[in-house]
């Protein structure tokens, strides 16, 4: 990672050019660690709201575009999950008392590991196990027109299944549909996934809830098919496709790319330490024409 000088740099001239910000409410972990255990995992997670986290970290920053607050990164179906919704109303409580349910909105970011089904998009469901979490989840963001924040990669399911999957499904490369899944045909395995997700909204009541895509990105280095070519296509592409919405849902989808800076430091090293558009030095990995 850059220096935090360099990365407040970073986040200052995005600011000024008009950018939004997800937040991400942190965490404790649970396990691997000094002071690591599910108790204080637990602890810290009841605890946080009620020592003034939205007035410490959200209400003295009002020219900052803060656009969701995201409770937990990836924590369902983990061993904190069963927090994670009386953690959101305990923020959504915070924001309604300092008049911001209107302009911030409370949500969770979930990885494709909560999907239990995932082909055809059409028959898309969660696992057993999320749908007990995600289910009232779902029907609070319904409630508070907040949209489920979803992690997704294209490159995972690729390199799960390379033998089956062709990397230009993946890439957005593909010279016709892959996938037809009744009237619906899918040329890219991006808009696959995210029609996964609404489906299994779907299945759970919750089919007027929007996905945003709260991370999504193609490792330069570190695995298989992890190049710079790659994923600097698939980044490109990314970007032209998501004004087009999925078959299932036309129209734009609102995508966050990961990540500004490769973290050299991530334990253990692998694909996850080369996501950056930039090398750590702040050097571009490649070229994106972004406008």
């Amino acid at each position: 990672m850059p220096s935090d000088d360099a990365f407040y740099s970073a986040l200052e001239k995005v600011l000024a050019d008009g950018g939004q910000v997800v937040v991400s409410e942190s965490c404790w972990p649970s396990d691997g660690g000094q002071a690591a255990s599910p108790q204080n995992a637990q602890t810290y997670v009841q605890n946080l709201i009620g020592h003034g986290w939205v007035n410490a970290n959200i209400i003295p920053f009002p020219d900052v575009a803060i656009r969701y607050i995201a409770v937990g990164n990836e924590l369902i179906s983990g061993n904190l999950a069963q927090f994670v919704l009386p953690a959101m109303q305990n923020i959504q409580n915070a924001l309604n008392a300092a008049n911001l349910q209107n302009k911030i909105k409370v949500s969770t970011s979930v990885s494709t590991g909560v999907l239990g089904v995932s082909y055809p998009p059409s028959a898309g469901a969660f696992t057993d196990d999320a749908r007990k979490y995600l289910q009232p989840i779902a029907g609070f963001l319904a409630g508070t027109g907040a949209p489920l924040l979803a992690n997704i990669y294209p490159y995972f399911s690729y390199i799960g299944n390379a033998g089956q999957i062709p990397i230009e499904y993946a890439l957005f490369t593909s010279a016709g549909p892959v996938v037809t899944d009744g009237n619906l045909q899918y040329q890219n395995l991006f808009d696959a996934i995210l029609d996964c997700f609404y489906s299994a909204l779907e299945k759970v009541g919750a089919g007027g809830v929007r996905v945003v895509v709260s991370e999504s990105g193609w490792p330069s280095d570190g695995g298989q098919a992890a190049l710079p070519q790659n994923a600097q296509t698939y980044v490109q592409n990314l970007i032209g496709h998501v004004v087009n919405g999925t078959p299932k849902r036309p129209g734009g989808i609102e995508t966050y790319i990961f990540a500004v800076f490769d973290e050299d430091r991530k334990q253990p090293q692998g694909t996850e330490n080369h996501y950056g558009l930039f090398y750590p030095s702040m050097q571009p990995k490649y070229s994106l024409n972004i406008f």
